[in-house]
């Protein structure tokens, strides 16, 4: 299952990345809904073998799901690589500056099943797909306003 969407926002591509790879932000907005992280690794360092053990539910089942940094380029791309429970998936985000103070942000996600269980799960997101679609765009707009908001305030 694949989910990929792009959104132009008002931020040099330099202060988006920073934005983008601010794990302690994450982790603190994980833990906050709910979800067990343990960060392996230093976030200075995140080339040298970051990575994170994530606990949460889905659908009533406790879920495990290592999650590790497959790939770091500042400023253009970082990616992360998932799996657990059945199921893999990758998470990539693409930035490339419009200008000195436009950059356009892709973020693409990819979900593979390896079980059976997990691709019945997935079956049953693909009956929804238009949903999932329309949310996913709507939370990756909503992360680029607030960051382009917070940037802006910042400077």
């Amino acid at each position: 299952m694949h989910f990929e969407t792009k959104e132009d926002t008002d931020c040099p591509i330099q202060d988006l990345f920073v934005a983008i790879s601010d794990f302690e932000s994450f982790e603190r907005s994980a833990i906050r809904r709910g979800v067990d992280v343990q960060r392996h690794g230093d976030t200075a360092a995140p080339r040298d073998g970051l990575y994170w053990d994530v606990t949460f539910n889905f659908r009533g089942s406790e879920r495990r799901v290592r999650i590790d940094v497959a790939d770091y380029d500042v400023p253009n791309t970082i990616s992360f690589a998932a799996v657990g429970n059945g199921m893999s998936g990758d998470l990539k985000v693409d930035l490339m500056a419009l200008s000195a103070q436009r950059t356009r942000m892709t973020v693409r996600v990819d979900l593979k099943p390896k079980t059976l269980a997990a691709r019945l799960l997935l079956q049953s997101l693909k009956l929804a797909r238009n949903k999932l679609n329309r949310k996913f765009r709507t939370r990756v707009a909503e992360f680029a306003r607030q960051t382009e908001e917070r940037l802006t305030r910042s400077a």
